[in-house]
């Protein structure tokens, strides 16, 4: 195992559970990432758990949970699983939701905000530029202050929305992990694919510990894949929890 993955503890791997609901189509890929590409610990969850014992970091990855009837992400959040996902974060533990995580943790009320449908009503599946806005969280460590990564989206409703009191506390107190923009790390309306406002593609709660964000770092932390930017999402959590 690489030197940078090793724990102060001799051999201590960090724990990822990959939760999985009726729906979820991008667990296998987080599962890979942090187990085959970063050799760490993880194993998949069910939706129906009412335990995280013994992990370090619980991921919600992408999908369609439960067909996102109603709205994405509505009905998974009253999973069981939910109610101990909120728990784990209110203790402290590391949560990271992407793309459809991102909605349930938004639903949950562990993040702010809400999900729109994209401001084109149409399905987004593309590479984006995204600049990182905060370098200082357990999240984007391993990036350097207003660097520009290349990381895929894939979604219908990656519109963020929230009300003007609560995205400027997000810009004032550093909660705003990603913006997109362009190539030069330019924020413009011509970067933003979704609608998003002020062109968040990611945030952390207050407390630092949950994140979540729409690009999908998982299908961005192999050269093979097109891109490795990715890999800052996982290594920062990593080099925070060893």
């Amino acid at each position: 195992m690489p030197a940078l993955h090793k724990n102060k503890i001799q051999g201590y791997r960090v724990k990822f559970g990959i939760i999985v609901f009726p729906g979820s189509n991008c667990d296998h890929d987080c599962y890979h990432a942090v187990k085959h590409v970063f050799g760490q610990d993880a194993e998949y969850v069910w939706h129906k758990e009412t335990s995280l014992k013994g992990f370090d970091c619980v991921i919600l990855p992408g999908g369609f949970s439960y067909g996102d009837y109603l709205r994405t992400g509505a009905i998974a959040r009253f999973s069981p699983v939910m109610n101990e996902v909120i728990g784990f974060a209110k203790k402290g533990g590391h949560v990271l939701g992407i793309c459809n995580g991102f909605q349930i943790l938004t639903e949950a009320g562990l993040l702010p905000g809400v999900l729109m449908r994209n401001r084109n009503l149409k399905f987004i599946c593309k590479q984006v530029s995204l600049k990182v806005e905060n370098n200082s969280t357990p999240y984007t460590a391993s990036y350097k202050q207003g660097q520009v990564v290349n990381i895929p989206i894939a979604h219908a409703d990656g519109n963020y929305f929230a009300s003007d009191s609560t995205i400027k506390e997000l810009q004032d107190k550093g909660r705003v992990l990603f913006r997109y923009s362009t190539p030069d790390g330019v924020i413009t309306d011509d970067a933003n694919p979704n609608g998003a406002l002020s062109n968040i593609a990611g945030i952390v709660n207050e407390s630092g510990n949950v994140a979540g964000m729409m690009p999908h770092p998982e299908r961005a932390s192999e050269d093979e894949l097109g891109s490795s930017d990715g890999r800052g999402v996982f290594e920062s959590i990593i080099k925070k929890l060893v």
